[in-house]
């Protein structure tokens, strides 16, 4: 276990002395400065969630590109956490429509960010990443992904339920992959009455680029984008 992921266990793990408290205190507070700092005056952004196992010869990687490109060239600046997949898929779009490909990344492993990330945010919490990742989105597209996708999925989609958040754009992109998940969310918790159909629609599941770009276009007008000229 790596010396930032021991940190973290023992943050985890109960309590500390006040001191060692006190100091992490400080450590999360500078995270959050750093990041709001970083992103206060890019303009308006869309996160994208997904794999960071998927590579460039994974079949989900080149439609991930060409979707963050489309959703670039309508004036939004991309944000993904950084690191290798389908994260750098999304970034390589937003380099090749040359709007600001930033990166969130997170201290787990020694890799640097991915070579298409033009500004990294470096975080060593991962609740820090998350609030940064939402703050400055006014969208979000969940590419197909692991744990770390589902986690960042449901964090959206609960802040929009309990009006943390703006009802902005939560898509699945993908249903080959989502749509057992869309499924079970259904047939179990929604039959079971633990949450509305307005809230399961509140995520879109669709394979259509242009049913995307479209609906994202419509928010980029509302917020006066300039599309890039090329």
């Amino acid at each position: 276990m790596s010396r930032e992921a021991t940190s973290e266990y023992q943050m985890l793990s109960g309590r500390d002395s006040r001191s060692q408290e006190l100091l992490r205190v400080m450590r999360i507070s500078r995270e959050f400065i750093r990041g709001f700092r970083a992103l206060h005056h890019i303009g308006p952004c869309i996160t994208f969630f997904g794999a960071s196992r998927f590579g460039e010869d994974h079949a989900y990687y080149e439609p991930s590109r060409q979707l963050a490109q489309r959703v670039a060239e309508l004036g939004f600046n991309i944000i993904t956490g950084g690191g290798p997949g389908l994260m750098e898929a999304a970034n390589r779009g937003a380099r090749a429509a040359g709007t600001v490909s930033i990166g969130a990344t997170i201290d787990i492993s020694d890799e640097p960010p991915n070579r298409f990330v033009d500004r990294r945010i470096a975080f060593h919490y991962f609740f820090a990443r998350k609030v940064t990742l939402v703050k400055y989105s006014y969208g979000f597209v969940m590419l197909p992904g692991g744990m770390g996708t589902l986690d960042e999925l449901f964090e959206a989609v609960t802040l929009i339920q309990t009006g943390r958040l703006s009802d902005f754009p939560v898509i699945l992109y993908g249903t080959e992959y989502w749509q057992g998940l869309v499924d079970w969310l259904r047939d179990v918790p929604l039959a079971k009455g633990a949450f509305s159909e307005a809230q399961l629609a509140r995520i879109r599941l669709t394979d259509d680029d242009d049913e995307i770009v479209d609906r994202l276009a419509r928010l980029a007008r509302q917020l006066d984008l300039q599309p890039v000229r090329r």
